[in-house]
């Protein structure tokens, strides 16, 4: 039966750790981000580990008898490489960079899973030597190039990223299940089919089953559903016409988070419960036998955990508008550029004396799309040296930050329970960037 439980209404956008502190301040995990700004600087990203623990076990919990793979590029580094591998997760990786990160932490290579829409020599011969668990194809040139590498004896385990023709997805840049696209294969249009016969024509090769990603900050679990149903229905008809049962469905991920206290939260259980339910009948339906269902969840695990802080650098009011400018912006958070994304932003470290007022938050590059929130309430007497606080910061911002103007990646800072902080990843020096100019 189809479930009718529905997501959180009005959820919290900062992390559960997070609590009022005197001074007009705010706590993660017991640590001051005033404090925290003071003694790293600005721009730094805070991450509050127990948070990312937690809802690693959320999804462990939604989905037991499945396999969570967390999707890395949301954000990776040694530590999150530690937290996830403890937690019990698999790991998402899409470059050799990746893969190479997480082959420092000893990370067990069976619980990697490669993805990319244009894999690199360089990629496929990290993924073959490290021995990862799961190859997904996306394109079927990818076929004989991943075959001639394999050195066996054992053939590479490998799935098909088919499309299963389902619009889903935030931003229609984000949605990537729809026909007409770079990534995967159509089932409608017969390319799917083509690719897997191809496969199975190679002995170096073991196809064990199917892959899709539908999009992201996807906000209601039908998309998913839709696409049980349509995969175990290939699933049966790849079984009748060359006689293999394939074992595996990954659904990928994509599943939303709120940024704004009045967006959607759906919670893994809800998902869980909808696909598992739609899993089953549709199985039944097509006398399929029960696969191993996979999801990779990124977004939902890491983006909550995260709070970004920025330092004031001035205040402009010009036509009735209020700028606040600070010492970040679109090269360590491109999404607002990318997709229109929206935050909830606050100060931080301070009492106001004035009203609120709807004010405009940009960056400090020369770019005028270089706006990191649009009618946020900050006080009226807002002004430079004021700390402000970005919630759900934790993915997507450092992993797709750049070095537009030669401003240096931010650090990131891991806060937990104990009350204490520790550096993660450093923030990147003016002499980071000009060690790698070695033209004379």
């Amino acid at each position: 039966m189809t479930t009718t439980a529905k997501p959180t209404a009005t959820p919290s956008v900062w992390p559960a750790s997070a609590a009022p502190a005197p001074g007009g301040d705010i706590t993660i995990s017991g640590v001051s981000l005033a404090g925290l700004a003071e003694r790293y600087g600005t721009p730094t990203y805070v991450l509050d580990e127990d948070e990312v623990r937690a809802r690693a076990r959320a999804w462990r919990r939604a989905l037991p008898d499945a396999e969570i793979v967390y999707a890395g590029k949301a954000f990776l580094c040694r530590a999150v490489v530690d937290w996830i591998e403890e937690e019990g997760l698999g790991l998402d990786v899409c470059s050799a960079g990746e893969l190479e990160l997480a082959a420092t932490r000893g990370f067990p290579a069976d619980r990697i899973v490669l993805h990319g829409n244009a894999k690199s020599p360089e990629d496929l011969r990290s993924a073959l030597r490290i021995g990862v668990g799961r190859i997904v194809i996306d394109s079927d040139c990818e076929i004989a190039r991943i075959a001639a590498q394999v050195q066996g004896p054992a053939a590479q385990q490998v799935m098909v990223r088919v499309l299963p023709g389902i619009e889903a997805g935030g931003h229609k840049k984000i949605r990537t299940g729809a026909e007409g696209q770079k990534f995967g294969l159509s089932i409608a249009g017969g390319d799917a089919e083509d690719a897997v016969s191809r496969i199975l024509g190679q002995p170096s090769l073991e196809l064990v089953g199917l892959h899709c990603h539908l999009g992201s900050q996807i906000t209601t679990p039908e998309p998913y559903a839709q696409a049980v149903r349509r995969l175990v229905a290939f699933l049966a008809r790849i079984r009748d016409r060359y006689g293999i049962t394939l074992r595996e469905l990954d659904l990928g991920g994509g599943f939303a988070v709120p940024y704004l206290p009045d967006d959607p939260a759906p919670s893994p259980a809800w998902f869980g419960r909808r696909i598992s339910d739609e899993l089953l009948r549709a199985c039944d339906e097509f006398d399929f036998p029960m696969p191993r269902l996979t999801v990779e969840p990124g977004r939902s695990i890491m983006a909550p955990a995260g709070v970004a802080l920025y330092r004031v650098l001035s205040v402009k009011r010009s036509g009735g508008q209020v700028f606040v400018a600070v010492d970040g912006g679109m090269s360590d958070n491109p999404r607002p550029a990318l997709y229109g994304a929206r935050y909830a932003i606050r100060m931080v470290g301070r009492v106001p004396s004035g009203p609120m007022r709807a004010t405009t938050v940009v960056g400090r590059h020369c770019e005028a799309g270089d706006v990191l929130a649009e009618s946020v309430e900050l006080p009226e007497d807002v002004r430079p040296g004021d700390v402000l606080a970005v919630p759900v910061s934790g993915a997507y911002h450092v992993s797709m930050a750049s070095g537009y103007n030669t401003t240096g990646r931010p650090p990131v800072v891991a806060v937990a329970a104990v009350g204490r902080s520790r550096l993660l990843v450093r923030r990147e020096s003016i002499d980071d960037l000009l060690r790698r100019d070695v033209g004379l």
